[in-house]
């Protein structure tokens, strides 16, 4: 299938806060390979080295979602997550670099004593509101909105993880950076739990023409739920780009929920080997609630020989490694 241009253009034409404007490296993790026994090639997109904020993902996101909000003069960013959301610290550091104020609402206790995202969200100025559940913090974020409407101020909400359409357009962007770097991948594997990352990944290469299989790596929720989502996801960025229904979301959508574990957050021994395999053989950081149970992920399909010796896997590091100093 070839790239389509017209959509291409529409993507890469969206407004965007320069916060990471240069490519993230490929590295080609060879002493990893050797120590799984050999199988495909192995690469890694490293998001992890993005500069801004501590990098991740979430950077990308919010270089298009920050100025969407800039655009409509928003003064204040509202988004929440968890105690040691890395969206949050990011949007934290979007909201600092651009003089806008920042409110996040955590589920969760307020820790004695902040550490990693929590601690980097508190020094950026972030004031962060606690509520004791999931299911509570979209409520909390409207009624801080309200409130700030109300003192004349002018607040943007930032949906979870920013997986909206707008969101998801920037991780679409990213496989048009990877395929100006190296030749498309025949497998991207990466951690997936809002939808968002998946969706901007699965349309990319849908729009680049590229058979590339997209494998999400659930942190949390089951496959069909989380496809489910993807789909929502990728339904909303046709719309955004002005695409006819279904050419972006009836592309295949492959989630794997077999390495969550106990649940979100919860290491696993497949996560903590694979968190402890890639350190020694490779000096490279994962954190244990996203990553590393990706990198499983991969390391159990290579073992198992689902992966051919002339395929090529690129793992999608999409940072977090703040979260190791919780």
């Amino acid at each position: 299938m070839p790239p389509d241009r017209t959509l291409l253009d529409r993507l890469n034409a969206l407004p965007a806060v320069p916060f990471a404007p240069g490519a993230t490296p490929v590295d080609e993790p060879a002493r990893l390979r050797a120590a799984l026994g050999g199988g495909p090639r192995l690469l890694v997109k490293r998001d992890d080295a993005i500069a801004f904020a501590f990098g991740g993902n979430k950077v990308r996101k919010l270089r298009l979602v920050a100025a969407r909000a800039q655009a409509e003069g928003a003064d204040t960013l509202i988004t929440c997550g968890g105690v040691q959301s890395n969206h949050a610290r990011v949007t934290a550091a979007a909201a600092a670099a651009l003089g806008m104020r920042c409110l996040l609402v955590a589920n969760g206790v307020a820790p004695d004593r902040a550490t990693a995202n929590a601690l980097l969200a508190r020094l950026l100025g972030a004031k962060i509101h606690y509520v004791s559940s999931r299911a509570d913090r979209a409520p909390a974020m409207e009624a801080l909105a309200a409130e700030r409407i109300a003192r004349g101020e002018r607040p943007y909400v930032i949906p979870l993880g920013a997986s909206t359409p707008l969101g998801a357009a920037a991780l679409a962007q990213a496989i048009g950076e990877l395929v100006a770097q190296i030749d498309p991948p025949d497998v991207i594997v990466h951690a997936s739990s809002s939808a968002g990352t998946q969706a901007g990944f699965v349309a990319g290469c849908r729009m680049h023409g590229l058979r590339t299989q997209v494998i999400g790596v659930s942190a949390d929720e089951p496959s069909m739920v989380l496809a489910g989502e993807v789909r929502g996801v990728l339904r909303g960025i046709e719309g955004l780009l002005g695409a006819s229904p279904g050419v972006l979301a009836d592309a295949r959508v492959e989630v794997d929920d077999g390495f969550v574990g106990d649940g979100y957050g919860i290491p696993t021994p497949a996560s903590e080997e694979a968190l402890r395999l890639c350190a020694t053989t490779e000096a490279l950081f994962l954190d244990p609630t996203y990553t590393a149970k990706a990198m499983a992920g991969l390391i159990a399909r290579v073992r198992d020989g689902r992966f051919t010796a002339a395929q090529t896997v690129l793992f999608w590091h999409t940072g977090g490694q703040v979260g190791l100093f919780a």
